[in-house]
C-alpha cells in the first residue's frame, strides 16, 4: 500500500496454503512441467519448419497452437514459480493487470483458434476436392491473423475498465494468478457491472466457439459415416481424434471456470481446474499429437534419427 495516497501499488497471491516442504516440492513439479510444456511445443513447430511434408493447413495451424501454448504458460508460470519460493508471494499492480490481459488475450485466441481448426478438418472431409481452394495459403494466414485480432479485441474492453477502478485495500488474491474475478472484487467501487460484462463476454466465447465446433464435427460424422469401407471411415476418423481430445480439454475446464457464476463452488477446486486450465494442458496438447498422428511421429523419428547420425559423425 501507498501510505500517503491509500491507492494499492502491489497485491499479494494466495496461491495454494501449502507447508514449505511441500511448496518446494511442487515447485520442483511445476518446474518439471513448465520445461516439458515448452520442449514439447517448441519440438512441435521445429518438425512442422524441418519437414515438408507437413507443410499443410492442419499443421499450420497446428504450429500456431503450440505458439499460443508457450506465451500462455510464460504469461502464467513463472511468477507462480517464483512465489512458491518466496515468503511474500507479491506481484506489481501493473504486473497483475498485464498478466491478467494475456492470460485472457492468450486464452481467447485459443478458443477461436480451435474453432478454425475445426472449420479445417470440416473442409478436409466433407469438400476434399475443394480443399486447396478453399484453405488457400492467404485464406489460412488471414484466419490465424483473424484468431489473434479477435483474442486481442474481445479482452481490451474489459482490460479498459479494469485499469480505471480504484483500488485502495485490501490488496489479497486468493488465487496463485491475476484472474479477472478475483482481482475485480477488490475495487473500491461497485464491480457487478464489470463482472457481468466479464461473465457474458466469457459465456459468448466460449459458446460460440464450442458450437461451431460441434457443428463441424456433426456435419464430419455424417459424411464419415457415409463412407462405404471401414478403412476409409479409420482414417478419415484419425485426422480428428487428436484435434477433438484437445477441444475437450479447452471447453471442460474453461466453461467450468468462466461460463457460470462462481459463487457457492469451493475456491480450491477452482484454483485446481485452473492449474489444470494453466499448467496441465498446455502440457497433454503436444503429446496428444505426436501420439496420435502418425505423420507428425514420423517427421519427429526422422529429426531425431538425423540428429543422432550428426553428432556420431563429430570427432
Amino acid at each position: 500500500m501507498n501510505n500517503q495516497s491509500n491507492v494499492v501499488m502491489e497485491f499479494v497471491l494466495l496461491g495454494f496454503s501449502l507447508s514449505q516442504p511441500v511448496e518446494l516440492l511442487v515447485f520442483m513439479l511445476l518446474l518439471a512441467i513448465f520445461a516439458l510444456t515448452l520442449m514439447g511445443n517448441m519440438a512441435i513447430i521445429i518438425v512442422v519448419y524441418v519437414d515438408l511434408r507437413l507443410y499443410t493447413p492442419m499443421y499450420f495451424f497446428l504450429c500456431n497452437l503450440s505458439l499460443l501454448e508457450i506465451l500462455f504458460v510464460l504469461s502464467i508460470t513463472p511468477k507462480m514459480l517464483e512465489n512458491l519460493l518466496s515468503q511474500a508471494k507479491v506481484i506489481s499492480f501493473w504486473g497483475c493487470i498485464t498478466q491478467c490481459y494475456f492470460y485472457f488475450f492468450l486464452g481467447t485466441t485459443d478458443f477461436i483458434l480451435i474453432a478454425v481448426m475445426s472449420f479445417d478438418r470440416y473442409v478436409a472431409i466433407c469438400h476434399p476436392l475443394y480443399y486447396p481452394v478453399i484453405m488457400s495459403g492467404h485464406v489460412c494466414v488471414f484466419l490465424v491473423m483473424g484468431c489473434w485480432l479477435g483474442g486481442f479485441l474481445s479482452t481490451l474492453c474489459p482490460l479498459v475498465l479494469l485499469c480505471q477502478l480504484p483500488f485502495c485495500g485490501p490488496n489479497v488474491i486468493n488465487h496463485f494468478f491475476c484472474d479477472y474475478a478475483p482481482l475485480v472484487r477488490l475495487s473500491c467501487v461497485d464491480t457487478h457491472f464489470l463482472l457481468m460484462i466479464e461473465y457474458v463476454l466469457s459465456s459468448v466465447v466460449l459458446l460460440t466457439s464450442l458450437s461451431f465446433t460441434a457443428v463441424s464435427y456433426l456435419y464430419i460424422i455424417a459424411t464419415v459415416l457415409h463412407i462405404p469401407s471401414a478403412t476409409g471411415r479409420r482414417k478419415a476418423f484419425s485426422t480428428c481424434t487428436s484435434h477433438i481430445t484437445v477441444a475437450s480439454n479447452f471447453y471442460g475446464s474453461a466453461i467450468f471456470m468462466y461460463s457460470g457464476p462462481s459463487q457457492g463452488r469451493s475456491l480450491d477446486i477452482q484454483k485446481v481446474v485452473a492449474v489444470f486450465t494453466v499448467i496441465v494442458s498446455p502440457l497433454l496438447n503436444p503429446f496428444i499429437y505426436t501420439l496420435r498422428n502418425k505423420k507428425v511421429k514420423e517427421a519427429l523419428k526422422e529429426c531425431l534419427t538425423i540428429k543422432s547420425s550428426v553428432l556420431q559423425l563429430e570427432p
